[in-house]
């Protein structure tokens, strides 16, 4: 199945401010893995900015249609966020007066306005009805939301690069490692399938996010909005409509579900990636050799040592998967102290937890997809190292099937495998080990109980892999069942953005 490209930096409205610039204060140079100006770009400040003039401009053309606006008031400042000079270093350093940068925004945004037109109905209609929670909250969401049609994009390439692994190595046989240590004979396709489901799981999360918008003026209750003769949640409808974003059933400026909803599902996206990630990083240590990153010019360098090949998508992915869930938990955090109709300090430290998870949920889909699209799979190591612990990987099997009838039941089929263990405790080789075993089993097992033939089989690891086939399938048929009503709102998203 395939998925549209993710997209480039999403357009961040009409509003004056250069996207196409970053941050100069903080472009990710600590945080490599959104460094990208695909990430950082749709998420930084200036996006931010655009997003509030956005949806002031979207809000006067929406009280307008009301009604509660003069005619032309709408255009006048749309015509004013695309050409008004809005600093975010400026709107910054002057929010710290208010709390909030949607102060100083409103107030320049009402001046350029008069500037332009001094009899027109713009000026008055600027923020009317609104407070600065309404905006920001809703220019976050509106932020997000073409933040995550990227990261669902990546999220769904990675995905279908990792259903054709498991259908590609459902039968290639690799030892399964439990706590570090080889515990059973299993396959890449089952670990491949492991994988899909937890990106696929996180697809759903992503799917599942609705972005509202945020009306409830100064205490939540729309009393400037009923004063003017509005239909509050009439004209909040339209006022979504116009910016792309949802309808909210009431507003949310105490009730945080849609933020910790965002935040959750954000985590759960680095999270999936960070299990792709940690285990490529470790199957790809040369010790081991199962598994090798894509290669590029420049990937996985090193500083010092010219000879090393680092594993620099997965390093970057597993920063990010580890950085998420603090993150998320601020988020929460925040919603558990708030109080009243709105909270000081607790909302305030939703915000950078918030961009924060966009970049890193940005970031590491966009890594594993180049990762899972790339990744190099060794079979012969696997089939290999999966020979290093021998027949003894097939213990378990060996009890189920030989204690019946075997001389001494349980215990001798022990005293047998204990027989292999000292060997291999010895440096004993796989060679070896299988041949003590099989001696010491043929001891209390005879040939017209098991035959030769049999007794071959049972000690072939490859041949111990239980349902993994047949999990493998199961996944990637519900996989397939799932994924297009998955991504239809994708495809919706795609073509809004």
């Amino acid at each position: 199945m395939t998925v549209p490209a993710a997209p480039g930096p999403a357009a961040p409205g009409p509003a004056s401010p250069d996207p196409a610039s970053p941050d100069p204060a903080d472009v990710g140079l600590l945080a490599p893995v959104w460094a990208s100006p695909s990430v950082a770009v749709p998420t930084g400040d200036a996006a931010l900015v655009a997003a509030m003039a956005d949806l002031e401009a979207c809000w006067a053309e929406a009280l307008e249609a009301a009604g509660l606006a003069g005619q032309g008031a709408g255009a006048s400042v749309r015509s004013v966020t695309r050409s008004a000079s809005l600093s975010p270093a400026a709107l910054a350093e002057a929010g710290q007066g208010g709390g909030n940068p949607v102060i100083p925004l409103v107030k320049a945004l009402r001046a350029a306005v008069a500037a332009a037109d001094p009899d027109g109905p713009g000026k008055g209609a600027v923020h009317q009805g609104l407070t600065s929670q309404d905006v920001l909250d809703s220019a976050l969401q509106l932020v997000a939301r073409r933040a995550v049609v990227g990261i669902s994009a990546d999220l769904a390439g990675a995905a279908d690069a990792l259903a054709d692994l498991a259908a590609r190595h459902r039968d290639t046989p690799q030892v399964a490692r439990t706590l570090a240590q080889h515990s059973l004979p299993s396959s890449f396709g089952l670990k491949a399938a492991n994988w899909l489901q937890g990106v696929a799981h996180a697809e759903d999360r992503l799917a599942a996010l609705r972005f509202p918008i945020q009306c409830g003026g100064a205490a939540g209750t729309n009393a400037s909005l009923v004063a003017l003769g509005a239909e509050p949640a009439s004209l909040a409808a339209d006022w979504a409509r116009r910016a792309g974003l949802d309808a909210a059933v009431a507003p949310w400026q105490s009730f945080r579900g849609p933020a910790t909803d965002l935040a959750h599902a954000l985590a759960a996206a680095c999270t999936a990636a960070g299990h792709v990630a940690n285990d490529v990083m470790l199957l790809s240590r040369p010790e081991i050799g199962e598994l090798g990153e894509p290669l590029a010019a420049g990937r996985g360098v090193s500083s010092a040592m010219p000879q090393k090949q680092n594993p620099a998508l997965s390093t970057l992915i597993r920063s990010a998967a580890l950085q998420a869930p603090a993150h998320a938990a601020q988020v929460e955090l925040a919603a558990a102290l708030s109080e009243d109709e709105r909270t000081g300090g607790a909302w305030h430290t939703e915000w950078p937890a918030l961009r924060t998870l966009l970049r890193l949920a940005s970031g590491a889909a966009a890594a594993l997809r180049e990762l899972a699209e790339g990744l190099r799979v060794f079979p012969e190591r696997m089939r290999a190292n999966l020979a290093l612990s021998g027949p003894l990987l097939t213990s378990e099997r060996i009890m189920l099937e030989l204690a019946p009838v075997a001389d001494g039941g349980r215990e001798g089929v022990q005293s047998a495998v204990d027989a292999a263990i000292g060997v291999a405790r010895d440096g004993a080789g796989p060679d070896e080990q299988a041949r003590v075993l099989r001696e010491a089993l043929r001891g209390v097992v005879r040939p017209d109980q098991v035959s030769d033939a049999r007794l071959d089989e049972l000690l072939d690891p490859a041949g111990y892999r239980g349902d993994a086939a047949g999990i493998v399938d199961r996944v990637l048929a519900d996989y397939e069942a799932t994924a297009a009503q998955r991504r239809e709102p994708l495809r919706g998203q795609l073509h809004r953005a």
